[in-house]
This record gives C-alpha cells, structure tokens and sequence, in this order.
C-alpha cells in the first residue's frame, strides 16, 4: 500500500514539475488568419495552423553549438512585438515598394541562444541567434515539418550535395518521401488545397538548408557539414573528399538564417510572396548605380551566326555584331561567356579577343559587357582580375560552376559580391545555390541559376511547358532566376532534337515571349543569335518594349505545372501580360479591372492558328480596351499570350 502511494506520489511530482517546466507561446499573424504555436520543454515545438485548421503538426527544432555546456531550454525571457513599414527595394524585382508587417515573439535561453518567430499575412519565419563571444562551432541544426501525409509536394530531388541544383520537381505524396530522397530548396507542398513552400533567407556564414524525408509526413531540414578536405578536379571544379563533423565556424553573436514556410490559399496568392526579400538583410552603402537590364548572350548557340561577312566565332567581329544588336534593340548589356579567356587565367585572353577594344566599341554604342568567370579561377585572381576588368569598362560578372553551399563556399558568394560592389559590377551566379536574399544585401547581385533552365535546351528535351509552368511556383519564389528565355526556334513535342549549335525549345514562340513577363530576372538574358533576331522584327518589337524589373505584379491565373498568366506594370506605366500554358491548350479570361481610367492600345502576339503543328506560328492584333474590358487568352498546346498595353493620349 504504501509503495502504490510513493509510485503515485512520484508521478504526480514529475507531472506537476512537466506541467510547471513546460511553457506555450503563440504569435498571430497581423490578419489573424495564421497561428504559430511554440511549446518549450525539454526541446522546442512548433506548429501552425491556417484559417483555424492545422497546417504543420508539432515538429521540433534545435540548434546546438559547442559554446553551450547547459542542459534544457529554460526561457529566460519572453516579449512581443509588431512592426508596420513600406520598403522601397533597390532593385524592383515586383514591385516598386513592399508591405512589411507582422508580428513578432522573442525567445532568450538560458543556454544562451535565442529564437525569433515571425508570424506575417502570408507565412511564417524563425530564426536562431547565438550571444557567444569568441570563437565557438555550430554542431547541429534540427528544424522538423510536419505535414498532412496525403499531400502532395513539388519536390526538386539530389543525388547529393554537390550539385548545380538544376532540377525538376517531382510530385511526390508527401508520405512517400522517405530518408533516400534529399532535396535542395525551395520546396512546394500542398496541403489540402493550401500551398505551402519551404525555404530560407539571409543565408550568410552558415551551410545551406536541404531537405529529406524522415517519417510519413514528416520531413526534416539536413546540411553539408563543414569542408575538411577539398580537391580540385578540373579547371573549374573543387569536391568536398572529406567533411569535418560540425556545420560551421563562427566569431561571437550571430543571427542564422531565416526558415520560412510561405503560405497561400492558392498558387494564384503565392506569386506575389516577397518573404525571402523581406527576411534578407538590409544592404548598406550606396547601391543607386545598379543598372538591371536585358543581356545579349552568346554560349547558348556557341557563336554559330551566319549571314555575316566574317568568320564566326570567340572574336571580335562576331562580338562587335552582337554589339551592335544590342545597341539597335536597346538591350544594356553583351556577356562573353565561356571562351574569351584562359579558364586557368583571366588576364589571358583568348587568341582573338581585345576586350578593351570591344569594351571601346560597346560604350560608343551605349552598351556594356559582362564576363564570364568559373569561380576557381576567380577565387585564385580576385582582386587582379576585378581590377582589371575595371580598367576595362566592365560592367558585370558572371561566376559560374561553385555547386556547393557548405560554409566555406556561402562565404566565397559573399566576398564575391562585396569585391564586384567595391568596383560597381553586377554579379550573376550560375552553377549555385538558390537566392537567399542577395538582392535585398547585395543588390549588384542581380540574378542567379539554381535553375533548370533553357540552356538545357541544347541537348535535351527537359525544358518542357509543364516544367516552365511549374517554375514560376517554385524556383522562382526563392528570388530572380535566370532561366534564359528567348529561343526562337520553337518546335512542337515530336519535332524536337538537341541540336546544340542551334538549338531549338519546346512550346510555341508566343511561349518563349511570355517569359519575359512571367520569369522575374533583373538582368534578363536573350539566349539566341541575332541572325534568328533581326529575321523576327514582330518578336523583337515586344523584347526591345519589356523591361527587366516592375513597379507592380497582378497574378490572375495559376495552376501549378499547368498554366499562369500575370500582369505587370512597368516604370514607365505600360502593363505587360503574359501567359503559358502546359502541353493543354486553353483559354483564360484576361479581366482588365487592373487598369486605371481612360482607354489604353493593347498590342497582342498570340499562337497563330497552326502553332499547333509549327510552334513559331504566331499572330499579332491591336484593339483598343479599358479597364471594363475582357480578352480571351487563348492558347495552343504548349502556348503562350503576351500583350502590351499603353495608355492612350
């Protein structure tokens, strides 16, 4: 009897003490729509519900260095916050300014670190901070999500984390995702008709986040351990042989990255989320030479010109022709890719090349170059490189082939873009990790890969109009995506072939233009040769009229790997309109509600009736509308509808 009554005693003791030791936070978001629930113990727990339903179940997180010899998280301190702001970005990627609201919970440890919950309209953050002074290692991040299994999830599968991080998104049951399948980021998952994504931002000092599955429905946050030996392979490629057992080194306080879940009631809600801007740091200094633009470039069909009266090739003559191109269709910038210079060496250039002439050239008709750079090399050559190729007159940079984002390279993003800001040059980072929001801190880093992009286009039928559509819903939601739009040999599913001379791309022209308007990329590229261009005067009236960055976005019709269509406005006050759609061809009602007052041309290019059978077939109309006024979009297979409206004096 007396033994029953302790055992009891005892558990009753260690009920009151959970009970006691136990505490619960919660933070709305400023509509009240979303709840963030935090319950701290002997680990800390988060969940989220939406519209009073559950989103994420309880899922743990964690962070571990080895400054903290205390056991526990026992919360120290506690306190809330709101903010309210407009902010106004350098660069305008969609639109011209940006509400910054939520509400905000702090969290102290008494082990020393800290976490911050945001709760916004449209999703939810956290992040960690560390109060270390000194030098200390960060052993282990733990950040657990919790889904409905019988969702559904837009998931870009690795086979390691060496990678470009060019993939397609597989439409996985969330329950069937299990520990084989890693992932980079962002990550797309519906969640009974609510669309969640998953990624990060200000991504600084720190490894980068992937993912894998780890339960039914449960996934779990992974990152590549510190570097401990590296070799180089090639003129461009350095492996990770060995790792060391911590995820990075670090030097008193400091804030990680930002883990979002954006979240929308539909896909058409999701395009005009601008968390990861909002989450990135601040930029400091002057940033107000940062010139976005359309890029005339050469790598995609290997220089192979023709009705010209020189030798195509790595040369000036062929430079000079796209030059002057450029200068006709007022395209700002010409980059010379791969093969201007020796990959081993950048002050070597290529047997045919005088970059300052062509730099010469270019300025007297009022265009700029970028160079391409592999990032070895440039790692080696920084300041002797960027130097020079500031005495050149150049513009910009494009560092190509890093394929990691452990520590040690997420910093050598970093001192690449202080060097190129230092010398007032844009970067554009290929072969990379997704944006993290660079554009916001860094804004001369006007766009990056990450991407499976038209360049694959060239030998391979994988760019196909169910991925362009998908694209807009994921990759892109992490930041500018330089996918490389612009092909104007358009083929139909069965008449394709990688040719990659002259390649040719899936879908139909009107496809390809609409791009311009759905893909944003402040430093847009026109992937073909001017030869195809200046036979295509109907095209290139529509890509000398769009621009790279907008003042607005209106999305108006979204299903993902299935159609978009989205308005935007421009600088200026025009609206450009595109829309794609999969291999279904449909029709979508363009409602110019949008609109303000008076009439305004709408200059059309739409799939022409036999785009069906030759993907280049397009038609162009004028019609005048106001903002009381519908147009049908209509669309072949594999289609697309672009229009530009301007108001009418």
């Amino acid at each position: 009897m007396h033994t029953k009554i302790l055992t009891f005693s005892v558990l009753l003791g260690l009920f009151i003490n959970t009970a006691q030791a136990q505490k619960k936070f919660s933070v709305l978001s400023p509509d009240k729509a979303i709840q963030l629930n935090i319950t701290v113990d002997d680990s800390v727990r988060y969940s989220v519900n939406y519209n009073k339903k559950k989103l994420v179940g309880s899922s743990a997180i964690y962070f571990r260095t080895d400054a903290d010899k205390s056991n526990g998280w026992r919360v120290s301190k506690s306190s809330k916050a709101s903010h309210s702001s407009v902010i106004t970005p350098v660069v305008p990627q969609k639109s011209s300014t940006i509400k910054d609201s939520y509400n905000v919970l702090y969290l102290d440890f008494s082990n020393g670190l800290s976490l911050a919950f945001r709760a916004y309209d449209n999703g939810v953050a956290w992040q960690w901070i560390t109060n270390n002074k000194g030098a200390y290692k960060v052993l282990e991040e733990k950040a657990d999500f919790t889904f409905d299994g019988n969702g559904r999830s837009w998931y870009p599968q690795e086979e390691s984390f060496y990678s470009h991080n060019e993939r397609e998104y597989k439409n996985y049951r969330i329950d069937s995702i299990d520990a084989k399948k890693l992932a980079s980021l962002p990550a797309l998952f519906d969640i009974s008709g609510t669309k969640v994504l998953l990624t990060e931002s200000s991504l600084f000092n720190y490894a980068g986040m992937w993912l894998r599955g780890k339960s039914k429905g449960v996934l779990q946050a992974v990152f590549p351990p510190y570097p401990k030996e590296k070799k180089i392979t090639s003129d461009r490629d350095e492996k990770v042989t060995a790792r060391e057992d911590f995820l990075a080194k670090v030097n008193g306080a400091q804030s990680f990255p930002w883990r979002i879940l954006m979240i929308a009631p539909d896909e058409k809600e999701l395009l005009n989320n601008q968390l990861v801007y909002l989450l990135g740091k601040p930029s400091e200094g002057d940033f107000s030479w940062v010139k976005p633009g359309k890029v005339q470039w050469d790598w995609w069909h290997y220089n192979n010109v023709y009705n010209v009266d020189f030798r195509a090739g790595i040369n000036n003559d062929t430079y000079k022709y796209y030059i002057d191109f450029a200068s006709k269709y007022g395209i700002e910038y010409v980059l010379l890719d791969e093969g201007w210079c020796d990959t081993r060496d950048l002050l070597k250039q290529s047997k045919d090349i005088n970059v300052q002439e062509l730099s010469d050239y270019a300025r007297s008709k009022g265009v700029d170059l970028l160079l391409w750079t592999s990032w070895l090399v440039l790692d080696k050559q920084m300041d002797i490189a960027l130097d020079q190729f500031q005495r050149w007159g150049i513009k910009g940079i494009k560092v190509d082939f890093m394929q990691r984002d452990d520590q040690d390279m997420v910093n050598y993003y970093e001192r690449v873009s202080k060097a190129a800001a230092s010398r007032k040059m844009l970067v554009d980072f290929h072969g990379s990790y997704k944006p993290t929001g660079w554009i916001r801190t860094y804004p001369n880093v006007l766009t990056s890969e990450g991407v499976l992009g038209n360049e694959i286009s060239k030998f391979a039928g994988s760019i196909s109009p169910e991925h362009t559509t998908t694209l807009p819903f994921t990759r892109m939601m992490a930041g500018p995506m330089d996918f490389t739009p612009g092909g104007m040999l358009n083929v139909q599913k069965k008449a394709f072939a990688g040719v990659p001379a002259e390649p040719m791309t899936l879908g139909t022209r009107c496809n390809q233009l609409a791009m311009y308007v759905v893909f944003e990329s402040p430093l847009q590229m026109l992937c073909d040769i001017p030869t195809h261009y200046y036979r295509e005067p109907e095209s290139m009236e529509f890509l000398r009229a769009v621009p790279a960055v907008w003042s607005k976005t209106v999305p108006l019709h979204a299903k993902v790997g299935d159609y978009v269509a989205i308005a935007r406005q421009a600088k200026s006050g025009e609206w450009f309109v595109g829309a794609m759609t999969d291999w279904t061809a449909r029709d979508l009602n363009l409602d110019l509600s949008f609109l303000g007052s008076g009439k305004f041309r709408m200059d059309i290019w739409k799939d022409g009736i036999n785009a069906d059978r030759n993907a280049k077939d397009f038609k162009m109309e004028t019609i005048e509308v106001d903002r009381n006024s519908k147009v049908n979009m209509s669309m072949t297979t594999g289609g697309g509808w672009v229009a530009k409206i301007s108001a009418i004096k």
